[in-house]
């Protein structure tokens, strides 16, 4: 789908793309287009669109170079679809000084709040670079969002996790701490990538090494608004990372309950065989099938074996309630 943008105030308002439109916008989003489409684009704008498959290309060399007086930026994109787990995507921003072509093959939520935010708000989208500056302000925000809410979830799945103690039906169990604690790491691990992949953009944007198609297309871009952008990235990758030492502590304390869990279960066994064994030692005793065993003989044999059987599990008992071992 082909969905075109042009300045208009310091807005930038919806276009049909049909009937020479590309040739006046700013902005030009392509979410998984068609090759149809692709090639429309590339006629009318002179332009090599990658393809899915380039755009999958891991080396910095596919993901940052100019190329017919284009730059082209590869960054990973995290998208939060409802009720489904999160999922990260390459988009691909074709830059030049007149306007900024998106590519990209999923729908972070991100996207779609900027073309309704910049079509609302003046935000300065005159040009292809102050419109890349915003939809990368516009992602950034998001990330920062989502490291937000995910640090509150943290803090709830701590508590949960020293609370694994209470009665069923009260607290999460284990198991389900543990799917949590995945998740979570997922998440993290998604957003990290995305801030390293935008991080290298914004480096390549602020000192640019390719040729002159690489200074033409970023001649005049604002250095302020990328440093700021720069020390944003920074601060979330920090956050980033805080957050996942404390995931490792939350894997490293749910295993250190279940090992105390089994321990306990094992104690139990241990305790209950260990008070067991005295009684079954004299019942194993007077088991025994010899002709000549004077007990046999007694009038209160029966009940003496009895209550020396109760007593030896008794005593044991007590022992390990005054140790404090039960």
């Amino acid at each position: 789908m082909i969905t075109a943008y042009r300045a208009r105030d310091n807005r930038l308002e919806r276009i049909d793309p049909e009937d020479g439109g590309l040739l006046d916008a700013v902005w030009i989003d392509l979410e998984a287009p068609t090759p149809a489409e692709e090639d429309a684009v590339e006629a009318a704008l002179g332009l090599d669109i990658p393809t899915r498959e380039d755009m999958q290309e891991i080396e910095v060399s596919s993901r940052l170079y100019d190329e017919r007086g284009a730059l082209f930026l590869t960054a990973q994109v995290v998208a939060m679809p409802v009720g489904k787990d999160p999922e990260t995507g390459p988009v691909t921003f074709v830059l030049t000084r007149e306007r900024l072509v998106t590519v990209r093959y999923h729908a972070p939520r991100s996207m779609a709040y900027f073309a309704e935010r910049v079509v609302a708000q003046p935000l300065g989208c005159t040009n292809g670079q102050s419109t890349m500056l915003a939809l990368l302000e516009t992602l950034v925000d998001r990330l920062a969002d989502i490291l937000e809410g995910e640090m509150r979830k943290l803090d709830a799945l701590t508590r949960a996790i020293f609370e694994a103690h209470r009665p069923k039906g009260r607290a999460q169990t284990l198991a389900v701490i543990m799917q949590r604690i995945g998740r979570a790491e997922d998440l993290n691990g998604k957003v990290s990538e995305s801030l390293a992949t935008i991080q290298r953009m914004l480096g390549f944007l602020s000192v640019p090494s390719g040729g002159a198609a690489a200074l033409s297309a970023l001649k005049g871009i604002d250095k302020t608004r990328l440093k700021v952008l720069m020390r944003d990235v920074k601060s979330l990758q920090e956050t980033a990372g805080t957050q996942e030492r404390k995931i490792l502590f939350q894997l490293d304390a749910t295993l250190g309950v279940i090992n105390i869990q089994q321990s306990d279960i094992i104690k139990i066994f241990s305790v209950v065989a260990f008070v067991f064994l005295p009684p079954t030692l004299i019942a194993s005793i007077y088991g025994m099938n010899f002709e000549h065993m004077p007990e046999v003989k007694w009038e209160w044999g029966y009940p003496m074996a009895l209550v020396a059987m109760v007593l030896s599990a008794l005593v044991p008992w007590l022992i390990f309630r005054w140790k404090k071992w039960l």
